[in-house]
């Protein structure tokens, strides 16, 4: 099997990820997973994919990412994991989709509009 190529994003962030058979090693950006997002329910919002399909040992995973913050990165990374896996087997289709997996979250940050502080902020009224 060569490697399975698949797109995940959330928020600003967007990871292409990488899947083949192999002993369970997930590198983001050149670096461990463990190493890149340090903090322990963001590191298990990576794997929440090959956990909920117990195939965490039976896959190598390179991801690269960009853009955003490590939440949307992580879950950017998820959600490109369960695609890659949909790929590779679709009988893993139905397994994944109840947890919300396979769903694009299309929450972004409002803009700004002019002549308010933030994206619905006002300044504040003054009477006098």
């Amino acid at each position: 099997m060569e490697w399975i190529k698949a797109t995940g994003r959330r928020k600003a962030s967007i990871a292409r990820v990488f899947l083949a058979y192999g002993t369970g090693k997930v590198t983001v950006n050149n670096k461990d997973y463990k190493e890149y997002f340090p903090v322990p329910h963001i590191q298990q919002k990576v794997v929440d994919p090959l956990t909920s399909l117990e195939v965490a040992e039976k896959y190598d995973i390179k991801v690269n990412v960009k853009g955003g913050g490590i939440k949307g990165q992580a879950e950017a990374i998820r959600m490109a994991i369960a695609r890659a896996l949909v790929i590779e087997n679709e009988e893993n289709r139905p397994l994944l989709k109840p947890n919300g997996y396979l769903t694009r979250d299309s929450r972004v940050v409002e803009r700004k509009k002019p002549g308010l502080r933030k994206a619905r902020k006002r300044a504040q009224f003054s009477k006098r």
